[in-house]
């Protein structure tokens, strides 16, 4: 078994039978006081209401088979969970804006209230465009502008600062972090928003060699987004740096950012943690930048750490966002950069680094920067993807985690021709809308996990044949079962509290939360 992300001991765990039913039996060393749990519950066919409770049992159910129980001890451990938030994008304001006032209320309300449903407190910001953006744009176009003379965010205040006026209405604590997908495209080799050329940029063809210095072609299918990317990603690394290592540049890029955050915060925008790029793994057709390890290593530890210690001390530094599953690459990286950075973030691929960097770099914080977009489909498939995401990254010791786009018109194409997944989806042909599957997954946790809950226990999906399984322990005291079947068959999932059983039968594929009263 792998080493689990928090320090309490796994043993061994196999699924019985029970009368019928398949059964997850999870022992969890803590203090059982309170004699019932209220248990919520989603179906495609059902969402979000309300089960019978549950009351804890002194005997474990009944079994037709021998059951091995994955034990969890010294359960004070596990860590911190922090936040729960989402990603601001233009495309999710005019998606928004399709729907009448009330409608975005209602919207914005269930999504940041403090008592609405998913009660976000944090969100994510691009400077520059990103692939959810209508089209290209930069802070900052004139090339050759070292001194910043002519960086605004006029081009914000027009749009994605709308969307964060609707959001703060209900939550107006709402802190920021920042990662450009793209640099301006003058400071870069390519002179261009994208990556590779694609019938939606006009990047020329030609340029796409500067990727590798082996002579090869990009493969066009690599960055599709469909379903499981498998083996290495991506297959080949680029051997050069898009964004042009002259230090004058570097010093302006360095800049870029406490300009951004100085104005952002002159309209009420706090922003306190910052990454230097969106994937720079991802060789894209839209909005991209492509980083060598030591080009990272060079702009973080010359360029924009001494900049915030200077000038924005209260900023963190995050390395991210790794969307590589290259371990050896992002441990090269990490260590090149320690004692400069206070965490890391992970998204795609990234996800399979977080064991090893949890335990060779417990100092560091980990974060979910962004959950898997989909395809377009926004169907219970991709509401259970989602589902296990959240269970996967939080268990494994992400103590942030952020939704994509949260609110899309009809299968969320962007301007670069993909098809992504919303929590929200607006039908614009007759301007309704719809709270998806994905949207219940998500409840499932931020409802009821509130900031400083702690992470207690963690069985994934693979570990239980298709059950993962999150325990927390709210800031209050109160306990919180998160799980999931996401088999065809029923399922039990029994969870042993100092010697008493908390035990739940469940529908096939859907989702549950029990809650300590």
């Amino acid at each position: 078994m792998k080493p689990n992300s928090m320090s309490f001991k796994l043993t061994k765990l196999i699924v019985p039978p029970l009368r019928g039913w398949a059964s997850v039996v999870l022992a969890v060393g803590m203090t059982a006081n309170a004699q019932t749990f209220n248990h919520y519950a989603t179906t495609e066919q059902q969402p979000w209401h309300t089960a019978q409770r549950v009351t804890l049992a002194k005997k474990a159910p009944q079994q037709e088979a021998k059951a091995h129980i994955l034990a969890v001890a010294d359960t004070t451990q596990g860590h911190v969970f922090r936040a729960w938030g989402t990603c601001f994008n233009e495309l999710d304001l005019d998606a928004l804006e399709l729907l009448t006032p009330e409608q975005q209320e209602d919207v914005m309300r269930r999504l940041f209230a403090p008592d609405g449903d998913l009660r976000f407190t944090r969100g994510r910001l691009t400077m520059n465009a990103n692939d959810y953006s209508r089209a290209w744009y930069s802070c900052d176009t004139v090339a050759g502008d070292f001194a910043l003379k002519h960086f605004n965010i006029e081009h914000d205040r027009q749009n994605v600062i709308r969307l964060i006026r609707k959001a703060q209405k209900y939550q107006p604590a709402l802190t920021f972090w920042l990662s450009p997908w793209s640099p301006p495209a003058w400071m870069k080799i390519n002179q261009d928003y994208p990556v590779l050329s694609s019938r939606y940029n006009r990047q020329p063809k030609e340029k796409d060699y500067l990727l590798y210095d082996d002579g090869g072609q990009p493969d066009p299918n690599e960055m599709q987004f469909q379903g499981e990317r498998k083996g290495l990603f991506p297959r080949r690394l680029a051997t050069q740096n898009y964004f042009i290592q002259d230090p004058r540049y570097l010093q302006a890029y360095a800049n870029m950012f406490c300009r951004f955050i100085d104005l952002y915060a002159q309209e009420n925008i706090p922003i306190d943690m910052v990454m230097y790029q969106n994937e720079a793994y991802s060789y894209t057709p839209y909005p991209g930048c492509a980083w060598t390890a030591e080009g990272t290593i060079r702009f973080n530890r010359d360029y924009l750490a001494p900049m915030l210690r200077g000038r924005h001390p209260e900023v963190k530094l995050y390395l991210g966002t790794f969307n590589t599953n290259r371990q050896d690459y992002v441990q090269r990286i990490v260590e090149g950069l320690k004692g400069h950075v206070e965490g890391l973030g992970f998204q795609w691929e990234g996800r399979e680094n977080l064991d090893y960097m949890r335990q060779h770099h417990p100092d560091l914080h980990l974060v979910s920067s962004e959950s898997e977009c989909g395809n377009g489909s926004m169907d219970w498939a991709a509401g259970e993807h989602t589902f296990y995401l959240l269970s996967d990254y939080v268990g494994r010791g992400c103590d942030e985690y952020y939704i994509w786009n949260f609110i899309l018109c009809d299968q969320g194409q962007s301007a670069w021709g993909w098809k992504q997944n919303a929590l929200v989806r607006v039908n614009s042909a007759d301007r309704t809308f719809s709270y998806r599957p994905e949207f219940y997954a998500v409840k499932h946790f931020s409802h009821f996990v509130a900031p400083g809950s702690r992470v207690l226990a963690y069985a994934s999906r693979e570990q239980t044949e298709g059950t993962p399984i999150v325990v927390f322990r709210r800031p209050d005291g109160k306990r919180v079962v998160v799980t999931s079947n996401q088999t065809d068959q029923p399922r039990t999932v029994s969870i042993q509290l100092a010697g008493k059983y908390l035990t739940t039968q469940m529908q096939p594929h859907s989702f549950h939360t029990l809650v300590e009263k």
